[in-house]
């Protein structure tokens, strides 16, 4: 069986005991915190910065995977490796040298990945495969938390799948927008091994239930 990691997305939240909730959903059996970057730009959204990833730093050991929805990246990544993230992500559309900011992060310490947004095609891994540890896919449009998870998604996860066996790497494929217990198998089956999920944990009262509740699909 694939090894299969769930990675909770600090945007669904209570901001108002952060450090509390990433200590609670490690706990409760999260591999991975998936830290939300939005600029208001890029996205018509506004989230956090570097200073928020180096506030929950401490309280967990697990990776911090941060996924920056922002444009221009490149100012950027050294302030959050600086901040303590393991895993930098990142939109082709973000960037106007995309073999240069996945060297900048690796440059920086952390592993380096591009994100695809429903409507973005594959073409941009074409010569950049041996700089990429993570591929993201969105099965929602970047932006906001709570979005339906759009079905297209599975042939694109499928695709990058195949392309990821052909290269003979190890890069993961994360999925990431309205991913929950009843359709994570999906997600799964199709080649994604890293799930993303926000509201479908912090937005229930308990999280080691929907956790447990998800791995049992994945091991179907």
């Amino acid at each position: 069986m694939p090894n299969y990691r769930i990675a909770p997305s600090i945007l669904s939240a209570d901001f108002a005991r952060l450090g509390e909730e990433v200590r609670n959903v490690v706990a409760a059996g999260a591999d991975i915190i998936h830290f939300d970057v939005m600029d208001n730009h890029y996205v018509p959204n506004l989230t956090i910065g570097p200073l928020v990833c180096e506030a929950i730093r401490p309280h967990v050991q697990v990776p911090i995977d941060v996924h920056l929805m922002v444009k221009p990246v490149d100012r950027i990544i050294p302030d959050f490796a600086k901040a303590g993230a393991n895993i930098i992500t990142f939109h082709p559309e973000g960037s106007e040298h995309i073999d240069r900011s996945l060297q900048l992060i690796r440059d920086n310490g952390c592993k380096a990945g591009l994100v695809f947004n429903p409507g973005t095609p594959l073409h941009f891994l074409d010569h950049v495969m041996d700089k990429i540890d993570i591929i993201l896919i969105m099965s929602v449009n970047p932006g906001f938390g709570g979005q339906s998870f759009i079905p297209e998604a599975l042939n694109k996860i499928a695709a990058v799948r195949r392309r990821i066996d052909e290269s003979g790497r190890d890069i993961m494929l994360e999925v990431d927008g309205g991913i929950k217990i009843e359709n994570i198998a999906a997600a799964a089956k199709a080649g994604a091994d890293t799930f993303v999920a926000g509201s479908a944990i912090f937005g229930k009262p308990d999280y080691k239930a929907v956790i447990d509740a998800m791995r049992g699909e994945l091991a179907k």
